[in-house]
């Protein structure tokens, strides 16, 4: 592993065929690869439109397995590129039973690790928790020829904790594969706050852990549901530092391709001016377990 690793960021709009969306991500992957990428992170569940505005259970149809369609494709990718490929599936883990996940794929092809979303929503046109079940993997990192990474998904962004437990666990960088955007009537209200508070966080996430951070989001307006008025996804991909800073973003309405560098140099000059991980009192945070701390 390198002290110094490129990363790419797949911002795409998805069609409804799913094959469809399989063999677009594997060309954008090797577009990344082609711009010097070495670990290429797509957007969460990739291969369909975002099927959670409507609860409906035809749409477990839509989940694969691992192996399956997704780790058949881009493992080739993978290793005709040399290339790690973070895959974000809908995972039909065995009858009845289905997770949010990532697949990560190492540059020779081979499966390095599994995550499951641990945070699952459940709000107006996004009722995850019908298809969802929680994971129960925990928090982790995977290594992978160029670096060690953490995955989280989507909702787990909000939560510190989540970033906090993958970050100890030595990932130079944590990916959140993402599926966040507008109902279109909230946009002119609270549009701007509601993306400045989703990347403040995440930014909060690699000043207080010291690493780097990338958020990978779909773009592009999807109606699912007839008569209701969908989601406009709003891109804004991004990688930031290890102290905050924004060194890579996308647009709020195009696919692009992001390639930004991942320093792990970096990560040391800022932890030792800012020591938080030395700092932290191990011994006093009894309570982080519980729901609420009540009287």
């Amino acid at each position: 592993m390198s002290q110094k690793f490129q990363v790419g960021l797949v911002q795409m709009a998805m069609s409804a065929d799913p094959q469809e969306n399989v063999e677009k991500a594997a060309a954008r992957v090797a577009d990344a690869a082609r711009k010097g990428a070495q670990v290429v992170c797509l957007p969460e569940l990739y291969r369909s439109p975002y099927f959670c505005q409507k609860e409906d259970a035809a749409l477990f149809d839509l989940a694969e397995t691992v192996p399956g369609p997704s780790t058949e494709r881009l493992s080739k990718v993978a290793k005709e590129h040399g290339v790690a490929i973070v895959v974000p599936i809908f995972e039909k883990r065995a009858p009845g039973l289905y997770h949010n996940s990532a697949v990560i794929l190492d540059a020779d092809g081979r499966t390095a690790g599994l995550y499951r979303k641990m945070h699952i929503p459940d709000d107006p046109a996004f009722y995850e928790k019908f298809y969802f079940t929680p994971g129960d993997l925990g928090f982790k990192a995977f290594d992978t020829r160029f670096g060690r990474v953490g995955t989280l998904i989507c909702w787990d962004q909000w939560y510190p904790e989540g970033a906090r437990l993958t970050a100890l666990q030595g990932a130079a960088i944590l990916f959140y594969p993402t599926a966040i955007g507008w109902h279109p009537h909230e946009k002119a209200k609270h549009g701007a706050s509601q993306r400045d508070a989703w990347k403040t966080i995440q930014r909060g996430h690699a000043i207080a852990n010291g690493c780097f951070v990338a958020a990978v989001n779909r773009v592009g307006h999807e109606k699912t549901v007839p008569g209701e008025p969908g989601l406009e996804f709003w891109g804004t991909s991004f990688l930031c530092d290890p102290f905050g800073v924004v060194v890579a973003e996308a647009s709020t309405d195009q696919e692009e391709i992001l390639v930004a560098e991942v320093d792990v140099g970096r990560m040391e000059e800022v932890r030792r001016g800012w020591p938080f991980l030395r700092d932290r009192r191990i011994d006093a945070y009894g309570g982080i377990e519980k729901r609420f701390i009540d009287g």
